[in-house]
């Protein structure tokens, strides 16, 4: 890789491992909903400003359903179901959970895509499970009790793999950043549910909380998809996303730094072994080719 493709990898992975942080900083004076809506809203408009300046062509009309679907399920219920979690779980606990989303990615496409397993894969599987249950069972130092919030974080881990998997065809028909375009306005569409209310709340928020909310709107929510697409279209995908992995370490520390937060030492075990699952999944787990975009 050369130093252009590694800073894009950079601005993207930095952004996106400090959205934990910063929903944890939003959600101190926003509610869930209305921190999803604000945030995707702003998105939304730097998106729209995007597609103006390089004169974006509209989907097909033909695929303006398949778009709604995928937007609800990797914008609408994965954040707020990100968002809800995250009241009660820390930002690097939540990382963690995240990072566990390429498991259930490999399940659903051994299901539904007929990709093979291999035995290290089905191991891989199970031992980042058991990192999942120690991160629910231990989100808060001194404590062994199931988190619900944790819960609701992998099932937006697990939504977000629906996505993933589904997404390819309109990917490879698509402009990769023009998909996400289409799925970030899609998206944003459902979350209109939760606009009674946000005005007053807005008046009523901190300049901090507030700024935090902008932020994941335009820097993780828009540009990191810019930066993430130009490293993509020049570098190997299998590399790209190899770095992926660092998220988890990397929102552990902005959240200590941000905010103060500190993981529990059972929570911190079972991101370990989560990410150890995962790693063994990607890489020793496929027995066919891996197409994933």
């Amino acid at each position: 890789m050369d130093s252009r493709v590694l800073l894009a990898i950079g601005l993207t992975i930095l952004p996106w491992a400090s959205a934990f942080a910063g929903i944890r900083a939003g959600l101190q004076d926003y509610s869930p909903a209305h921190l999803t809506l604000l945030r995707f809203l702003v998105a939304s408009g730097v998106m729209l400003v995007y597609a103006l300046w390089v004169r974006m062509p509209l989907p097909e009309r033909r695929d303006w359903a398949a778009l709604l679907g995928l937007g609800f399920l990797g914008i609408t219920a994965y954040h707020t179901a990100l968002n809800f979690g995250q009241v009660t779980v820390k930002a690097g606990p939540a990382a963690l959970l995240i990072a566990v989303g390429p498991v259930f990615v490999a399940l659903m496409s051994y299901f539904f895509l007929r990709e093979r397993l291999s035995a290290w894969g089905w191991l891989g599987i199970g031992v980042a499970f058991t990192g999942v249950a120690l991160i629910a069972l231990g989100n808060h130092p001194g404590s062994f009790a199931l988190e619900p919030g944790a819960l609701l974080i992998v099932l937006a881990a697990f939504v977000t793999s629906v996505y993933f998997v589904f997404q390819r065809n309109l990917v490879k028909k698509y402009n990769p950043l023009h998909f996400t375009a289409y799925t970030i306005w899609a998206g944003t569409l459902p979350l209109l549910v939760f606009w009674p209310g946000l005005a007053s709340e807005m008046r009523a928020a901190t300049a901090p909380a507030t700024w935090s909310v902008v932020y994941l709107g335009v820097v993780p929510g828009a540009l990191s998809y810019l930066t993430w697409n130009y490293a993509l279209s020049r570098a190997p995908a299998s590399q790209v996303t190899s770095f992926l992995y660092v998220s988890p370490v990397l929102a552990t520390l902005i959240a200590y730094v941000w905010l103060g937060e500190v993981p529990g030492l059972l929570a911190l075990v079972g991101g370990g072994i989560a990410l150890a699952g995962v790693i063994i999944v990607n890489t020793l787990g496929k027995v066919a080719i891996d197409n994933r975009p």
